[in-house]
């Protein structure tokens, strides 16, 4: 099932001067009712960009209806 999250990130990438800030409507395809963590959101953003959770600063994210 599709669902859409607002989102608002920060990514350090490599190869950049300092932090990149992305804010926007993300959608995922998955189970619908599982919930996400903080973690989960981190490492789907990470992948999506190819870097490593450890690169993703979540700032704000929600689920929209």
């Amino acid at each position: 099932m599709q669902e859409k999250y607002y989102t608002h990130f920060l990514l350090n990438e490599p190869g950049s001067h300092g932090l990149s800030e992305y804010k926007g409507v993300v959608e995922l395809y998955r189970i619908s009712g599982s919930i996400l963590s903080d973690d989960d959101i981190c490492k789907i953003l990470a992948e999506n960009f190819e870097l490593d959770a450890e690169e993703v600063t979540l700032i704000q994210w929600s689920r929209l209806h």
